[in-house]
């Protein structure tokens, strides 16, 4: 009877001791958010949105990837654009934020009867403002090419949040 007690007793300390996990889970490092964008003139109209997963590893260091649409309307011109990347952020002051991020985008453009499908990539490196999960500023793309992309300059806007 005494070896059954003392069994028991390991059995139950293991599963009490299995219990208590002192490791972080995978899920409590991932923020969830990204960026937004929109702008309005004189007949043009565009439209962005660029969800992300990150991963944070530490207060300094995120990886994660992203995903992005923009819409463009300018007169006659539409354009829609899918992407999808990879992008890196490291914060070496708590106010300072430093990214570099790789997409691949799809462009579809339709003048009046015409269509032209294409494709170009991006590597971004960024510095923000950072406030929280909060980052604001600004980007420059190093591969930009004027003949490829649909944008009108490698430097864009930073605007992003994460939950």
């Amino acid at each position: 009877m005494k070896k059954i007690g003392v069994i028991c007793l390991l059995f139950f300390t293991l599963i009490s001791y299995a219990q208590i996990d002192s490791k972080p889970k995978f899920w409590d490092h991932v923020r969830f958010g990204g960026g937004i964008g929109l702008g309005f003139g004189n007949n043009n109209t565009t439209i962005a949105i660029s969800p992300s997963a990150i991963y944070t590893f530490d207060d300094k260091f995120g990886l994660g990837l992203t995903t992005s649409y923009l819409y463009n309307k300018n007169f006659d011109l539409n354009t829609n654009v899918f992407g999808a990347g990879l992008i890196g952020l490291y914060n070496p002051l708590n106010v300072i934020q430093l990214s570099a991020e790789f997409e691949q985008s799809f462009a579809r453009q339709k003048l009046g009867m015409e269509k032209y499908n294409f494709d170009f990539p991006a590597l971004y490196l960024g510095i923000a403002y950072r406030s929280g999960w909060f980052a604001g500023g600004l980007r420059y793309d190093v591969l930009y090419d004027s003949n490829k992309s649909v944008y009108a300059s490698a430097f864009s806007p930073i605007v992003r949040f994460y939950f």
